[in-house]
């Protein structure tokens, strides 16, 4: 019986920049609306999705963060844009920079090649 395949996972990275409203927010209140304006959506809307996020306001002027979402399939990317959009996270507490998407190795996919990565010992 041949292998099932399966689509590979899609990966994100979302460069966005805070917007005047966001900042004008105190920690704690950002904390509040991320969770409970931003990530209930994300979740009613969505499944297997993940993230991460990176602070670069410290060496970018263009881009203050970058968001690495991480989702098993097209479709999954796809309902988590539309969740996002549903929000204030879109545009109006982050201005979104950028959206760069891929999926890891795909080259070696497409030629049937092992990945060629580099380790560090």
């Amino acid at each position: 019986m041949p292998a099932a395949t399966t689509e590979p996972p899609v990966t994100a990275f979302m460069l966005v920049k805070t917007t005047p409203e966001w900042l004008a927010l105190t920690v704690q209140e950002r904390v509040d609306a991320f969770s409970t304006q931003v990530l209930p959506v994300i979740e009613a809307r969505t499944s297997g999705v993940r993230s991460r996020f990176y602070d670069t306001e410290f060496y970018s002027a263009r881009v203050t963060d970058v968001w690495v979402w991480e989702a098993e399939d097209h479709h999954a990317y796809q309902l988590l844009i539309d969740a996002l959009r549903e929000t204030p996270f879109w545009e109006r507490y982050f201005e979104v920079v950028d959206l760069l998407v891929g999926t890891e190795n795909g080259y070696a996919r497409t030629y049937g090649l092992d990945p060629v990565a580099t380790v560090s010992t």
